[in-house]
């Protein structure tokens, strides 16, 4: 993992901004810092700056930009079937200077060409320059694990790894995209990513799976290599599923062990994180250092269920207490990082697990993002599922047992207390952007954006699970645990985002994914034998979250004095309204999440506004 900045265009970039760039690079790759300058045969400048944090191939031969004949690369991320690639080249000849993946990748471009990308397994975000053409190409991974932030002005193109480096090679900041905040406060998170919005104006992302190349002149092209596709097969017996499942998680695993410094994994009590982490220590004697924030809330609680996991497995373990000291400056640290408000409180939670994790020396960390959508997880899934299977009496009548014992009694969401919502009406979505109409109210100014979705497949589930994964959930997650990890120079690794084993689960028929009103059916039998059955047999689900009143108390005179100060927030937020949301004795879950919402973007504001 590193960081990555450039330029590509008809400016000449002064010495000062390099090094201050490489300098905010320091987080991202504390280990080594270059940049090298070209001018191509159109006359166009080309500058790739490179910071290393040191993973595979410790050796300063590794360091970057790294070059193969008169290809040059700057690399943020791990090729993980690196040793495949490297064996592939020395099959054919090839020799390498290096033990690196990223000398492995380069190779494989510049002897295989790019249709190479097909049989690489990894995460990145990479660019290269190819003297002999004049051209850069620049790639990201098939699921956007890796960030490459672009903007382009009428000199050329900037790019990196964070916002504040295109900043620091442009010597200033561009305004901030008022229309994408309120998109924030008004839908949340899962509007975000809906669209290539971002919240500063004209700063986009390259998008997952896609290489933009532009040629010696400046002409860009932009093609995809890979595009996700839901094809089940119908004749897949639920053994079939299941077993194909273990085969590929097990592989997937396998590879994201790869390192030359130890790992440490993000533990909850869940099956997710504790299928990886069972594999690692069960099936490859992996040394497994588990880390869990113990939260105090009930709601979010299960201390119980890690330590059975960590007895059970027989794993090193450390639990972090919910430190609610400092937290307003931490927060506004933690906005300054993220160039950007902090999408919800779980990833401030998440930033003190990244913090412990550092502090007892690791420099990987590894989480179960994207688990839910493969094998479904969330509980509209289950009405989805009813969906599915409504033309099904036999099988809709026991699926709806199961779901009004295990799943009812649980589901605090009143559309989603009803079996029959997406029965009645399967393009019913109103549970996702919930109360947008009351949120849209605390602004100075009308502002609505109606919810939509992409079309993938015919399938209601799984066309929402695809959605999540691509446009909602998971880029949320991405987005922030990667800037949380690199604020302590650590690499994330998240196996459940592997192609092999995605293209498999979406093989899988729709009417194996629940089970006996389980969710992740498939994944839970897959991994008998291998996981504490308690964990998989365990119905509850709570997923990584801690409320914001763990943190942040409205009813204390100096925090209400801090929420309701002089700040260019009021410009778009109503004042009076705030203020009677903070006096209100009981605010809904909802209610409390806008809270933070507003937080973040007054600080954002105060930060980053003009």
């Amino acid at each position: 993992m590193c960081g990555i900045a450039g330029y590509f265009g008809t400016q000449t970039l002064w010495p000062e901004r390099l090094a201050a760039t490489l300098a905010l690079m320091g987080r991202r790759g504390p280990d080594h810092a270059a940049y090298e300058v070209w001018q191509n045969q159109a006359g166009h400048h080309v500058y790739l700056l490179h910071s290393r944090l040191s993973i595979i191939d410790l050796d300063e031969r590794a360091n970057q930009p790294l070059h193969v004949g008169r290809k040059s690369l700057i690399f943020n991320g791990e090729l993980y079937n690196y040793l495949e690639r490297r064996a592939e080249l020395a099959a054919q000849g090839h020799t390498f200077a290096t033990e690196s993946d990223t000398e492995a990748l380069l190779m494989a471009i510049h002897h295989l060409g790019w249709q190479v990308l097909d049989r690489c397994e990894g995460m990145w975000a990479f660019a290269v320059y190819d003297e002999a053409d004049g051209s850069l190409t620049l790639c990201r991974d098939r699921f956007g694990e890796k960030p490459l932030y672009l903007y382009q002005d009428h000199t050329g193109l900037y790019f990196g790894s964070e916002v504040k480096f295109i900043f620091a090679l442009m010597g200033r900041r561009l305004p901030v995209n008022y229309d994408h905040l309120y998109r924030y406060l008004v839908n949340g998170y899962k509007a975000l990513y809906k669209e290539g919005h971002a919240f500063f104006q004209g700063l986009t992302e390259l998008k997952p799976a896609a290489c933009l190349r532009l040629e010696a002149d400046g002409r860009g092209h932009e093609s995809l290599y890979w595009a996700p596709a839901c094809n089940p097969q119908e004749s897949m017996t639920y053994e079939e599923a299941t077993q194909g499942a273990r085969q590929r998680l097990i592989r997937a695993v396998e590879l994201r062990l790869r390192a030359d410094v130890p790992l440490a994994f993000c533990m909850s009590g869940g099956v997710d994180s504790n299928s990886l982490i069972s594999i690692a220590k069960n099936l490859f004697n992996y040394d497994v250092h588990g880390f869990t924030i113990a939260n105090t809330d009930g709601r979010y609680e299960e201390q119980e269920m890690v330590a059975y996991a960590v007895k059970e497995l027989g794993i090193r373990h450390t639990s972090i207490p919910v430190d609610t000291s400092g937290f307003l400056p931490k927060l506004r640290t933690l906005v300054r990082q993220h160039d950007a408000p902090v999408y919800t409180i779980t990833y401030f939670a998440h930033w003190l697990l990244m913090e412990s994790i550092a502090a007892h020396g690791y420099r990987i960390a590894v989480s179960g993002t994207a688990a839910d959508e493969l094998f479904t997880g969330y509980f509209d899934h289950h009405l989805f599922y009813l969906y599915e299977i409504h033309r099904d009496p036999q099988l809709l009548a026991a699926s709806l047992a199961a779901w009004r014992r295990h799943i009812q009694p649980v589901v605090r969401n009143p559309l989603l207390q009803d079996p029959q919502a997406f029965i009645d009406n399967p393009g019913q979505r109103d549970h996702i952007f919930f109360d947008a109409a009351g949120f849209a109210a605390y602004l100075t100014q009308s502002w609505a954006e109606p919810f939509r979705e992409a079309a993938f497949t015919p399938s209601v589930l799984r066309n929402r699970m695809l959605n999540e994964m691509f446009h909602e959930a998971v880029p949320v997650i991405l987005h922030e645990d990667d800037l949380n990890a690199m604020y302590f120079s650590i690499e994330n690794r998240s196996p459940y985002l592997d192609r092999d084993l995605f293209e498999f689960c979406y093989r899988i028929p729709s009417r194996h994914l629940i089970q006996r009103g389980y969710a992740k059916a498939v994944l839970r039998d897959a991994m008998r034998g291998i996981v504490p059955p308690r964990i998989l047999d365990n119905h509850r689900k709570v997923g990584f979250n801690v409320p914001i009143f763990s943190f942040l108390d409205p009813k204390d005179p100096q925090v209400r004095s801090y929420l309701l100060d002089g700040s260019p927030i009021f410009d778009h937020v109503r004042r009076d309204l705030m203020e009677t949301l903070l006096a209100k004795e009981d605010v809904p879950n909802s209610e409390s999440k806008f809270i933070f919402c507003f937080l973040c973007s007054k600080m954002f504001l105060e930060e980053f506004g003009p």
